[in-house]
């Protein structure tokens, strides 16, 4: 949490909430009525330490003092505000890895807009900034919300081996951070959204969320809130998006048509360092494996590269409108009050651009075709949420800002299981069928190998050559 890393003892957190400059956290999630808190509480110290921290009843302090009024004994009492099995309950002195167990009672999910958000956010006006704040927010809390309906699900039965849905729904504290922190402060709206790991089970009973059900889960979500955001900001800005290619052979981003390029570079400057670090780790994996990282390598090597560049966070503390105004006289000394004044004028016009020679018409077959290509090239083996993952990429690629249709995404998966894929193995993994994919040139192996089996080119680069 901001401001509780530099705080003195005996400080309070909302204090030195206060005096960062960000505002407090608030609570989220519709399990909260079971705890008696309601969306929008101001998350207190004591509430995130008792929860997020001990596994226990929000309020556990004043259920407490009742009960040992009423003549309850204290371990009684104590328990009697656990949620579920408390957190002692596998410790163990008879293995070494017993003792090294670290109970797991939250998992903390980053909602982070792409960079040209965080400029406009940054050097656009107040009612700019208001209105990204706000798309920040629907969209971050629509993707709770799907978390809770589609995903979520509880623990159940001996070793936890079944998993049921969770009764109401997640218990979420939710905290605004401005800035990346460090040694140079540079712009980037963020949210952390610490979901608790207990949640109520059908019976009404506590138990453990499927964590391993939450976090495959995560890139599915992630491609979502970018969805969802893109599709506000659009709506109240007018603003369209692009793809822009970080690094080539590589999937690209979505970022605001007309943003100056020039100012991402100013922004990311953690980009840099890692990007810089960047080459030597995948040198040293290339040599060591005989071959390119593959994604989930490559994203393994990003994380490296991130550990390894991280400066010190700064201990300086600003409010927002002393940030904003440092933020504004950098990037105009850097590239001119034009660029910094008139970026939302040229954000309306290059939207304008975009509307006149894109056409946002999804057809389910045809993505269904680009989703099954690029993830079977990916991935080989995938599952139903790596697809979903994909349709929202292709959505967003496609509609450039423009509202979905509530369900076209599940749409676009529907018609690949059903028409371009095969199971693999026992579980519910699945490859994609190539006769179904490319029914003229399945017995032709010199079409298909370049398409699907070009090692020398990046994994994503493959994939859009599969995708024909």
């Amino acid at each position: 949490m901001v401001g509780d890393g530099h705080r003195t003892a005996g400080t309070p957190l909302r204090a030195a909430q206060d005096e960062a400059g960000v505002p407090p956290g608030v609570w989220k999630g519709r399990g909260l009525a079971a705890v008696g808190l309601t969306a929008g509480d101001v998350v207190s110290e004591r509430q995130a330490e008792l929860l997020l921290g001990e596994g226990r009843h929000p309020d556990a302090d004043r259920i407490e003092r009742e009960l040992l009024s009423q003549g309850e004994s204290p371990a009684r009492a104590r328990r009697a505000t656990v949620l579920g099995r408390p957190i002692e309950h596998n410790a163990s002195p008879k293995t070494e890895k017993a003792k090294e167990r670290t109970p797991w009672l939250a998992m903390d999910l980053v909602f982070r807009a792409p960079s040209t958000a965080h400029i406009a956010w940054a050097l656009g006006d107040d009612e700019t900034r208001l209105v990204l704040e706000l798309c920040q927010d629907i969209a971050r809390d629509k993707t709770l919300a799907w978390l809770e309906d589609a995903v979520a699900q509880i623990r159940w039965g001996s070793g936890g081996k079944h998993r049921k849905p969770i009764r109401e729904g997640l218990i979420v504290a939710v905290f605004r951070h401005y800035e990346s922190r460090a040694a140079e402060s540079k712009p980037l709206l963020h949210d952390h959204a610490v979901v608790s790991i207990r949640a109520r089970r059908p019976d009404g009973t506590w138990g453990n969320l499927s964590a391993d059900t939450m976090l495959a889960h995560i890139v599915a979500a992630d491609t979502l809130y970018t969805l969802l955001f893109m599709e506000e900001v659009s709506a109240r800005l007018g603003w369209a998006w692009e793809p822009r290619e970080v690094t080539p052979g590589r999937r690209p981003v979505m970022e605001i048509a007309g943003i100056d390029q020039r100012l991402i570079g100013w922004q990311s400057t953690r980009r840099q360092q890692i990007e810089d670090a960047l080459p030597v780790l995948t040198a040293k994996y290339e040599e060591r494996q005989g071959h390119p990282p593959g994604e989930k390598a490559g994203y393994a090597l990003a994380c490296q590269a991130a550990d390894q560049t991280r400066p010190p966070k700064r201990t300086e503390l600003l409010s927002l409108a002393e940030l904003r105004e440092r933020w504004r006289n950098s990037a105009i000394r850097a590239f001119g009050a034009c660029t910094v004044y008139r970026l939302a004028e040229r954000a309306r016009a290059a939207a304008t651009a975009v509307w006149a020679r894109v056409r946002p018409v999804v057809d389910v077959v045809l993505a269904a075709v680009d989703v099954v290509a690029v993830v079977y090239v990916m991935r080989g083996a995938f599952a139903r949420h790596h697809l979903l993952a994909e349709a929202r990429r292709h959505l967003a690629y496609v509609l450039r800002g423009r509202p979905h249709q509530p369900g076209l995404d599940e749409r676009i998966v529907q018609a690949v299981v059903d028409d371009h894929t095969r199971p693999v193995g026992r579980g519910r993994r699945m490859t994609a069928d190539l006769r179904a994919l490319y029914p003229s040139d399945t017995e032709d192996q010199a079409v298909l190998r370049p398409l699907t089996r070009r090692r020398t080119a990046p994994l994503y680069e493959r994939a859009r050559l599969a995708a024909g």
